[in-house]
């Protein structure tokens, strides 16, 4: 952190020039609460200022806090909506025949995000009557409106206040002198078009993608009275290292004569028992605007803030003079949050973010909940799957959202809601300094608020320069925090961290050639070579983005305002291809793989020393940008099913267990040779731990085991442990194994295969392996015979799956939004108790085995063939498509037995010993009286599949 002394100057002018405008904070006394029912009227066609609506009575009502939709005001959503949000390939829905019905006006259904249940898009008038007290004559009186939406303008009777149009903070409004005692009529037009203000179609701030553009006003409004000589704002600067607290008070004398006046300081411990500070007084002259300085000692044996310790205090200001009595409390604590070299420090303490996204997704209100409980929901949910950190995309949450963070513990990173482009010379430039000089004001005080960047990936011809002025500006503004120039990109080196896309396993318009996809299943890899270049911390930008099939049974939980249409598409779509009964398998399994993607993920970027951390996008459901089902956890932070919090928690936590495996795929007797790791960023250092080892079958017997050395685990990662080192057993049957190891409290596993060197014979038999549907083929199968047709992408028809890139991962982000970017699938769903994979140790779902047979695979589309057919091993197609896909299936053909395969199951066999385990389990079967096939199919059915 740099020296808090070098901004106070800089800091006390900027207070200065706001509060001459407006009152930059509430008071906590002399409130006029004004919850309840206004009077409303919508002004389509934007005539209401040029008629004076402010003078007339409005005639509709509506409730506030709260939104025109939550009011069920507004029009029906249709093809005529006009959203605010971009679609990209999402467009094909106002073409595409095969959403012809969702178009219709009685059956608006529309893919790409949720729906609002009415949509209003222009002002909204909003008018009251309100009573001004008698002993409010001669007070400071102003208006506060905690989160409109978008822009306000605010009449008294028919006197012009202002308008304002911050996104992330209060509109709060100065009455004019004079206002008297009584009656008088409130008036607010609120507008959320997008106008000179182009913060971005997608920033989370507005977009239909997220929140929904909604219209209206939530968290607390009221009219409140402060004395004419009151304090304005207060900002504290925490220094641990110092055991001080810096404290800037902005003070108003409106009556701009000389008042003495008493100003006391006292801090407490919100929580638990503290030694009593004392407090701090101090009799001060004020002529007007006035920046008092103040140097708070916390004494020697004060609390610290971090993640593992959330010691909140409070300080209370007090100001008395002979116009009256005004206070403040404002929250903080003692932390230190700093930048060294490429890591983070947390009161000197190093730190690795283990992050989410927030983007906004709120689909009960349509906007962000201004409760201090529902943040604590999330915030629980981030902790109890390890989690210690989230970011606010392209927008900046309520103050709710920073309290329950502080109780919490969560390190917040947070944006300027702009996702745009930037440096041209546009309105937007100069709006985005004041809005984040505003969030600074309101919300920096926070011990959560420990990260700042602009929005998220910009452009614009003078990006740079705009952002190092911009990151200059904040740096002396408010030290306490560390800055990026934005999520994504660029780096600058003017910058305290770097929040890069490049080290993950995928990146966008990667597709088949990502990490993940490309490489045979191992653990080596990490991103040091690339960080090593960068001198800053790297926090990695939006890794993950694993999707899974939706989650059909949680749909009775949109209860608000928007509605899961989307879902309902899909799941009709489902149902019209005869699987409506197979969604629950196809979310079970696609979340086991998506669990194993994120597994990936987030071990690689342990794995790397010189890291500072990651973010996901996203521990739960984004179902905007096309829907985007990248959550472990569903859009209301709920479970789904098929992982636990403590299984994520077990791969992702303070003390995180690492494995560099060269291979995931052994020969019995093989000798495995794994180095063994930790990253350790608990709350202090370990000592004299002992790590363990051992591996067990598939049914939980004990196959080996051991101790590793005795150490001491300093904090940070690449901590070694050694070698587990085990020569594997001989077996005669491929199994699936288990390696876990346990340091202390800290368990993490990993799921490895071995198979036999060599497979038993087979018995005699005469069963055809062939990659081509000749007549050679047709006539063996007539006469009786039993065969195998191994079919590739290049052999089938586009609509027959010749389109499908399948991979090993599942889907990144989604289909639509990425215009079809691979792999398209979702992963396998399997009976493991099919005859066909006896010898071939699978569970229901893909796993790291899979790897091999897949990487060569296709996806066969049996749409068009006999309902009858079901497959031995599926491929979960896109949602978008819900094709009855599948890797492997058998049929009758003729007096003959065929098994098709979506797998090369001849070539190179000794070097890929998973497929020739699965060839064997094939062959067996088929040579078996158990290879038996139930549904028929005739040879012109069979080559419609075939160009």
């Amino acid at each position: 952190m740099k020296p808090i002394s070098a901004n106070v100057r800089f800091l006390a002018a900027l207070i200065a020039v706001s509060c001459l405008l407006v009152s930059c904070q509430e008071s906590i006394n002399n409130q006029l609460n004004l919850e309840g029912e206004w009077r409303f009227q919508t002004d389509p066609e934007d005539v209401g200022v040029d008629q004076a609506w402010y003078e007339s009575v409005l005639e509709d009502q509506i409730v506030l806090p709260g939104s025109m939709a939550e009011n069920d005001k507004g029009e029906d959503p249709s093809v005529s909506t006009h959203w605010t949000g971009n679609m990209w390939n999402d467009s094909l829905w106002y073409t595409s025949e095969k959403y012809a019905k969702y178009r219709a006006p009685d059956n608006t259904k529309i893919s790409f995000w949720l729906t609002p249940r009415k949509v209003y898009y222009g002002p909204a008038w909003y008018q009251r009557t309100v009573e001004i007290p008698e002993n409010w004559t001669d007070k400071y009186i102003t208006l506060h409106l905690e989160r409109p939406h978008w822009e306000t303008t605010v009449w008294i009777n028919d006197r012009l206040i202002g308008r304002d149009n911050y996104l992330g903070t209060p509109h709060t409004y100065l009455l004019p002198e004079g206002v008297e005692a009584g009656t008088h009529t409130l008036t607010i037009r609120v507008d959320n078009r997008v106008s000179d203000i182009e913060v971005g179609l997608d920033a989370h701030s507005i977009s239909d993608n997220t929140q929904s553009n909604w219209n209206g006003i939530i968290g607390d409004i009221y009219i409140s009275a402060q004395p004419k000589v009151h304090l304005e704002d207060i900002r504290l600067f925490p220094s641990v290292r110092e055991g001080k607290v810096d404290v800037v008070v902005a003070v108003n004398n409106k009556t701009r004569q000389q008042v003495e006046a008493k100003i006391k300081l006292s801090a407490r411990l919100k929580e638990g028992e503290s030694v009593p500070l004392p407090a701090l007084e101090e009799t001060v002259s004020l002529a007007g605007i006035d920046t008092l300085n103040f140097s708070y000692d916390m004494g020697e044996d004060f609390a610290t803030w971090d993640e593992f310790e959330p010691n909140v205090y409070e300080l209370t200001v007090t100001l008395e003079s002979e116009l009256g009595k005004d206070d403040k409390v404002e929250d903080f604590g003692m932390r230190d949050f700093d930048a060294v070299g490429q890591h983070f420090e947390v009161n000197g303490r190093p730190i690795f973010l283990r992050g989410t996204l927030e983007c906004a997704i709120f689909p009960l209100t349509g906007y962000p909940p201004a409760e201090v409980q529902y943040w604590k929901k999330i915030y629980q949910a981030l902790k109890d799957h390890g989690l210690n950190h989230m970011r606010f995309h392209s927008w900046c949450p309520p103050e709710a959202a920073f309290v329950a963070a502080d109780e919490m513990g969560i390190y917040l990173q947070v944006e300027a809601s702009v996702w745009t482009y930037l440096g041209d010379g546009k309105p937007i430039d100069a709006w985005l300094f004041r809005e984040a000089e505003n969030i600074m004001r309101q919300y920096g005080n926070h011990p959560s608020f420990v990260m700042f960047a602009h929005g998220n990936e910009p452009r614009g011809d003078s990006l740079n320069t705009f952002l190092n002025r911009f990151l200059a500006h904040f740096q002396e503004l408010d030290p306490t925090k560390v800055y990026a120039p934005a999520s994504g990109w660029p780096y600058l080196e003017q910058a305290d961290y770097y929040v890069p896309y490049q080290p993950r396993i995928h990146r966008w318009n990667e597709g088949l050639n990502s990490i993940i996809n490309r490489e045979a299943p191992q653990t080596e890899f990490d991103y040091d070579d690339f960080s090593s270049a960068v001198d800053q911390p790297i926090v990695s930008h939006e890794i993950g983005q694993w999707c899974v099939y939706p989650d059909f049974s949680g749909l009775d939980k949109y209860t608000g305002v928007l509605e899961p249409r989307n879902f309902e598409i899909f799941q009709e779509t489902l149902e019209e291809n005869d699987m409506g009964d197979l969604a629950d398998s196809f979310l079970l399994a696609s979340g086991k793989l998506q669990t194993i993607c994120y597994k990936a993920d987030i071990e690689a970027a342990m794995r790397t020393k010189p890291f500072a951390g990651f973010q996901l996008l996203d521990l739960h459901d984004f179902p905007g940008q096309g829907t985007a089902l990248v959550g472990v956890l569903d859009a209301f932070w709920e479970e789904k099913g098929y992982v636990s919090p403590a299984a994520f928690r077990s791969f992702c936590g303070p003390t995180t267990l690492l494995v560099r495996w060269p291979k995931r795929v052994y020969y019995s007797g093989d000798s495995l040779v794994v180095p063994a790791e930790v990253a350790h960023f608990g709350s202090e250092p370990l000592q004299e731990v002992s790590p363990s080892w051992q591996i067990t079958s598939e049914d939980v017997q004990i196959i080996g085991s051991g101790k590793l050395a005795d150490t001491d685990l300093p904090l940070g990662n690449q901590l070694s442990l050694g070698d587990i080192a085990f020569d594997l057993p001989q077996i005669d049957q491929a199994e699936r194994m288990i390696l876990e190891l346990t340091v202390a409290e800290s368990k993490n596993s990993w799921d490895f295969w071995i198979f036999p060197k060599v497979l038993p014979d087979l018995p005699e038999n005469d069963i055809l392996i062939t990659d081509e549907f000749d007549s050679k083929l047709k006539q063996y199968l007539e006469a009786g015979g039993r065969a195998i047709l191994q079919l590739g992408r290049g052999d089938l028809r586009p609509e027959a799956g010749g389109d499908i890139e399948i991979g090993f991962s599942s889907i990144f982000w989604n289909t639509s939004w990425t215009s079809g970017q691979a792999p398209h699938t979702l992963g396998l769903l399997c009976n493991p108790e099919h005859p066909a994979l006896a010898e071939f140790p699978t569970e229901y779902h893909s796993d790291w085995q899979w790897w091999e047979p897949i990487s060569t695979g296709a996806a066969i589309v049996i749409d068009d063939l006999d309902p009858g057919i079901e497959p031995i091993v599926r491929v979960i197609d896109d949602w978008f498509e819900n094709r009855k896909t599948a890797l492997i299936f058998e049929a009758k053909v003729g007096a003959g037995k065929l098994l098709v395969a979506g797998v090369d199951l001849e070539s190179d066999l000794e070097n890929r010993p998973v497929v020739k385990q699965l060839r064997y389990s094939l062959l067996k079967y088929m040579g078996s009286d158990r290879f038996d096939p139930k549904t028929a199919l005739t040879p012109s059915s069979l080559s419609t599949l075939m160009k």
